[in-house]
């Protein structure tokens, strides 16, 4: 099986070449690593903790992966609880993209981060050997045939935390369930966010017994002080002033900076306190958004580019940096979640904003966020806009009634306070799992 499963990838990679290396020479993607996630191999890396050396052989390693920004994001706290609950055992972080090695890096400056192997059986294998894992932890999902063929193979405990399934990802999973039914059902535990997703992980073939409701780890991860270090110098670097009415688009994606930027070119004449911080989601469109700035005829400048407090505040600022916009929610009297009119990328994480009190508003599209977006509009903590049309409306309304943006605000973070607790759970159904796997044999 895996050597079919081989050679359907190494097909596919050939199929898929042209555009890997179009993309690669035109955007920088996936250059970083190529060596790592085909052959399993690591390279050591300045300043960091690399592998094998940094492992005690004395310790039980467990292995934390996240595929991107968001996943790494909400590992942290994840991974904090288990240290502290298990000095006994040591740490090693994974990633599969460029933002999210970055990110974990910064996140984890004291534990290994390494690239997640592509899924061909000898860089799965070489990747298990080097670290050996009596536990692998993984964020929200990313099963792969080999990898569990491997670690069922290995009596490798593999978990699945912040677990979530979106209609879109349910439907295609479905179509092809009596392939995929042996992969989920050799889950040992799947910890998920809602009961609709543990409904989806059991269909898919997970046993009852291992499928735990434990909420959405992401309301724990959040800061609700808008005094934090990180916004404060945000607050100073940008030179936002008391009177300043600050409207936020964040992890945005085409066609909303656009929207965006028409919405606010017509609105600013009548709130001439409006400033606009404007943040794509991925650094890759970062030199497309600034040529959208440029066309627009707006004055505009680029975060990166900034040395000193900014002067002529009447400028748009594009938050061209990484890792950066979770402390700028912090500074958001309106704060617009992008990826949500788009259609194509169902939403962002729109629990940052609300923990902080702003006046958060997203668009029709938000399924990689159903369970969260759901909670705050019942509870009339967030506004939801049909198209771009509604945004215009909605954004003018909350700009002339500073009562509503501000019950808006109690009320998100009222909700996010009400859903907290679900990493120390998650925690607890770890402790059992490993618990388990260290008094009987592992089940094949």
């Amino acid at each position: 099986m895996a050597y079919l499963l081989d050679l359907f990838y190494l097909l596919a990679l050939i199929v898929a070449s042209p555009w890997l290396l179009f993309k690669a020479l035109t955007t920088g993607k996936y250059r970083r690593g190529v060596g790592d996630k085909f052959f399993g191999l690591f390279q050591p890396v300045p300043d960091s903790p690399c592998l094998p050396v940094s492992l005690s052989p004395r310790l039980r390693r467990a292995w934390f992966h996240g595929v991107s920004v968001g996943e790494i994001h909400l590992l942290r706290q994840v991974v904090a609880r288990f240290r502290q609950a298990h000095a006994d055992w040591s740490c090693v972080i994974s990633t599969t993209t460029d933002t999210g090695y970055e990110q974990a890096r910064r996140q984890f400056p004291d534990l290994p981060v390494i690239f997640w192997p592509l899924d061909f059986s000898w860089a799965v294998r070489r990747t298990m050997n080097m670290i050996d894992p009596a536990l692998v932890v993984l964020a929200e999902g990313e099963l792969w045939p080999n990898f569990m063929h491997l670690a069922r193979k290995r009596r490798l405990p593999v978990a699945v935390v912040n677990g979530r399934m979106s209609p879109r990802s349910f439907r295609r999973y479905h179509a092809f369930r009596s392939f995929l039914r042996p992969i989920f059902k050799h889950l040992d535990l799947a910890a998920v966010q809602t009961d609709e997703y543990a409904h989806d992980f059991r269909v898919m073939g997970v046993r009852v017994d291992r499928v735990h409701v434990t909420g959405s780890v992401k309301y724990d991860g959040v800061t609700t002080e808008r005094g934090n270090p990180r916004t404060r110098a945000l607050a100073s670097l940008l030179n936002v002033q008391a009177a300043d009415v600050v409207w936020v688009a964040g992890s945005t994606q085409a066609p909303e900076e656009q929207i965006v930027l028409d919405i606010f070119r017509r609105i600013r004449t009548e709130q001439p306190n409006l400033r606009l911080f404007l943040v794509p989601r991925q650094k890759e469109r970062f030199e497309e958004v600034a040529g959208i700035l440029r066309r627009s005829g707006l004055l505009f400048l680029r975060r990166s580019e900034l040395k000193e407090p900014v002067r002529d505040r009447s400028a748009v600022i594009l938050v061209d940096t990484i890792g950066e916009l979770g402390a700028l929610w912090g500074l958001a009297d309106v704060a617009f979640v992008g990826g949500s009119l788009d259609g194509k990328r169902g939403g962002q994480n729109m629990i940052e904003p609300a923990a902080y009190g702003a006046a958060v508003v997203f668009g029709p599209h938000v399924w990689n966020f159903h369970d969260a977006a759901a909670r705050l509009v019942e509870s009339s903590a967030a506004l939801q806009v049909t198209d771009a049309d509604g945004l215009e409306t909605v954004v003018r309304r909350l700009l002339d009634d500073p009562r509503e943006r501000q019950r808006l605000g109690a009320a998100a973070q009222q909700l996010v306070r009400s859903q907290q607790g679900a990493t120390q759970r998650t925690i607890e159904c770890l402790d059992r799992l490993i618990g388990a796997s260290g008094q009987s044999e592992h089940a094949a």
